[in-house]
């Protein structure tokens, strides 16, 4: 593991997390019990990475991302600076899954600075979640999300707009 440097001081790692070799974790970041991160991974500075987080390798964790415990964040996925991802929120990356599929694609996701992902929430892969935006647990994105936009339901749809510390400052769908 290799760490960055900063003021933060050393990473701290469980002794039952699994970082392999040639992941890059910033400093001041915990990576919790039984989490995994891959080879070419990185995760920024001051994060939290909970119990039995999996990040995959070539994913990229922003700075102060709370990545809360039984996630899986597979290839493709980008997460920037000050994301808060909740508990059993899934990430995909193949819009065509199949066990046996030699022309597999990754298809990426990116979440945008500052948003939240609330709990047991899907993002189907191919999609944008805007800065600042909120995704309701539960909720099974299938699109983009806008920048503020709160999202909920299956499939998620518009329920309003949040302000930067997530209060609710509109019920209008649309702007």
């Amino acid at each position: 593991m290799q760490t960055t440097p900063g003021t933060a001081g050393p990473a701290f790692v469980h002794p039952s997390a699994d970082v392999e070799e040639g992941a890059n974790v910033g400093n001041g970041t915990k990576v919790w019990h039984i989490a995994h991160i891959r080879s070419s991974a990185t995760v920024g500075e001051d994060c939290v990475i909970g119990r039995n987080v999996y990040v995959d390798a070539n994913v990229v964790v922003g700075d102060r991302v709370k990545i809360q415990n039984n996630v899986s964040v597979y290839q493709g996925v980008t997460i920037e600076d000050e994301v808060f991802v909740g508990p059993c929120a899934v990430f995909t990356n193949d819009l065509r899954p199949r066990a046996q599929n030699p022309n597999w694609e990754i298809t990426p996701t990116l979440v945008r600075r500052g948003a939240s992902i609330g709990a047991n929430a899907t993002l189907v892969c191919g999609i944008e979640v805007g800065e600042h935006a909120m995704v309701a647990a539960g909720s099974v994105v299938t699109r983009d999300v806008q920048p503020y936009q709160l999202v909920a339901g299956n499939p998620a749809r518009p329920r309003g707009w949040v302000d930067e510390k997530g209060n609710v400052v509109s019920r209008e769908t649309t702007r």
